[in-house]
């Protein structure tokens, strides 16, 4: 592989998959997109962790909402509840979630709520028709999750525990991972795909011929549409659906 792929998630998780992927002959480069900035606790958020018993299932979205929310849950609940349902989008939120002792349900092809939402267990759960569920997040998104499970009859809320920020000196960095090789940029949200369309500014007709590889067919349109040429689609968001696309899809 001769050109240089940007890894854009957080630091320790671009370092994490970036040993991975050295350990291939893959040469990478760090380049978050996001800054993640923890929101402050408000009371009606303190209210749904006090209240979480009440709750058949909860639907964590990340590995950043899992750390977050097991932190904050740790305060009111010395041992967890029990009586919850918990499901993950993804094998690394998930481990986050087992790693504190808790029985997840994560799906075992796909990443997103279209998967979460096959799990079989959902048949049960929303049979009595009065079914309450809370979704831990960052701000925004997912809302695909929450618009079929209303539609199914089930009461849905959110415990939003952080926002996403676009990352400094962003449009600089790009140039320079540019004149140095970059060829391919891994993108996992939509909004990590707008900033980077942000950010490159008058370079967009360069950058948007790299290779870019992204978790599902949703962020996959979003890219067509701002102009991407060379769009990967990985089975997922986690390191070995990564790595699966990235050999599969060499750089050149």
């Amino acid at each position: 592989m001769t050109g240089v792929l940007l890894l854009t998630r957080s630091e320790a998780d671009n370092q994490r998959l970036a040993g991975k992927l050295d350990q291939l002959n893959v040469r990478t480069q760090g380049m978050p997109l996001l800054h993640i900035e923890p929101q402050l606790e408000t009371p009606s958020q303190r209210q749904l962790l006090l209240n979480i018993d009440l709750y058949q299932a909860v639907i964590v979205v990340s590995p950043v909402a899992a750390r977050l929310g097991l932190e904050r849950l740790e305060d009111y609940w010395p041992q967890m509840p029990v009586g919850i349902d918990w499901f993950a989008v993804g094998k690394s939120t998930a481990e986050v979630l087992q790693t504190a002792g808790l029985k997840v349900q994560v799906p075992g092809q796909g990443q997103d709520s279209e998967a979460v939402l096959a799990l079989p267990r959902w048949q049960a759960l929303l049979q009595p028709g009065d079914l309450k569920v809370l979704i831990w997040r960052g701000t925004g998104g997912r809302e695909h999750l929450a618009e079929q499970l209303r539609v199914q009859g089930a009461q849905v809320d959110y415990l939003e525990l952080y926002r996403r920020c676009a990352a400094q000196d962003l449009p600089a960095r790009l140039a320079e991972a540019s004149a140095a090789g970059a060829r391919g940029i891994l993108v996992l949200s939509v909004q990590a795909l707008e900033y980077w369309r942000h950010a490159a500014a008058e370079n967009w007709s360069e950058q948007a011929g790299w290779r870019c590889w992204v978790p599902s067919q949703r962020v996959a349109e979003r890219a067509a549409e701002l102009g991407c040429k060379d769009i990967i689609v990985c089975n997922g968001a986690d390191d070995s659906a990564v790595i699966e696309a990235v050999m599969a899809h060499p750089l050149t």
